[in-house]
């Protein structure tokens, strides 16, 4: 009897270790069929350089190491089927969706010349709609389709997971910098280099500062500092007025977020503006907006993420620079000398 239940454990034993197996190797197999033939990977254009002189060895390094090819061995293999074949030094666009063959294909075509590149620079505080405005002016593709893209592309960044608006949902987090992008380039992979600029220069700071506020609020905030700042010196202290404002239960009342609303830069804004309903208007709604309102260049994201430690409550314009109060008293004898021109 016991030598029955000995040999029943393991039987059912070795049918889980098969079971096991026979899971790994499928899995396994999968994987290699889905990468060597471009199956079920996200669409996105990448570009590469291939030096003087590289080999097929070195080719397929600089392919695994862009995340277009996963198992340099078998591309090798794949490309020893054809040993006459000759790779063009240079600039080459590839697509991870491409088979292994494709990209062999792709790299034995004439390198992309440097007439083709377009330099794309985003400025500091530019709001989607600013950004699909210059993307067209450029012809890299038209508004409508940068906008639809934004909104509805799939992009593999982990911080953009917990965004839940649907509408202008990257507002803020296509990093503002200069871009070169290549003529045929995909709005897709346009995007995706703003959203890896960003996860490369923003999400090592947020993870350093070690706030407990979540990113999003770091980008919000740090969007209405952009706006709102009027030089770099004073970015810290206007994120500082705003955060005491919220722990005061106070509206911000930022002139920046109503501007986003009316699509507009109005110097002045009227009675009806600041009542505009909108979750953007923080003249009638308290704390942060829904949503960011413009790209955040570094120095405002820093801002946000260590504001200075003050008690100003309010700041007005003069022109030149803002002028920073404590009191509803102060702000108003500031506002009357500022209209007088004092």
């Amino acid at each position: 009897m016991k030598k029955l239940m000995k040999y029943k454990k393991r039987s059912v034993t070795m049918t889980v270790i098969i079971c096991l197996v026979a899971v790994i190797v499928f899995y396994s197999g999968y994987s290699i069929y889905s990468d060597v033939y471009g199956k079920f990977d996200e669409e996105r254009d990448v570009y590469i350089t291939i030096p003087a002189g590289s080999g097929i060895t070195s080719i397929a390094d600089i392919l695994h190491k862009e995340g277009i090819i996963k198992f340099t061995n078998i591309f090798r293999l794949i490309a020893k089927q054809d040993e006459d074949s000759i790779y063009q030094q240079g600039n080459h666009i590839v697509n991870t969706n491409m088979s292994y063959k494709e990209i062999l294909e792709r790299l034995q075509e004439p390198p992309i010349s440097n007439n083709d590149l377009i330099k794309l620079t985003i400025p500091e505080g530019f709001e989607l709609r600013q950004i699909a405005d210059l993307v067209e002016e450029k012809g890299i593709a038209s508004r409508e389709e940068f906008l639809k893209e934004a909104d509805k592309g799939r992009f593999d960044y982990d911080f953009l997971r917990n965004i839940k608006r649907n509408e202008y949902r990257l507002e803020g987090y296509l990093f503002p910098a200069t871009y070169e992008i290549y003529k045929g380039e995909s709005v897709h992979s346009v995007i995706d280099k703003m959203l890896k600029k960003f996860s490369e220069t923003v999400i090592p700071l947020y993870s350093e500062s070690g706030t407990e506020k979540t990113l999003d609020e770091i980008v919000i905030m740090a969007s209405i500092v952009e706006r709102e700042a009027a030089n770099d010196s004073e970015r810290a202290r206007v994120a500082s007025v705003f955060y005491n404002r919220i722990k005061k239960d106070m509206t911000l009342s930022s002139c920046a977020t109503v501007q986003y609303i009316l699509k507009e830069r109005k110097a002045i804004l009227s009675n009806s503006d600041v009542k505009i309903e909108s979750e953007y208007n923080t003249y009638i709604h308290k704390g942060l907006p829904k949503g960011p309102i413009a790209s955040p260049g570094e120095k405002s994201v820093i801002s946000a993420l260590y504001p200075e430690n003050t008690e100003y409550l309010f700041f007005v314009s003069d022109g030149t620079k803002n002028v920073f109060s404590v009191t509803d008293e102060e702000h108003m004898s500031n506002v009357r000398r500022i209209q007088s021109g004092g």
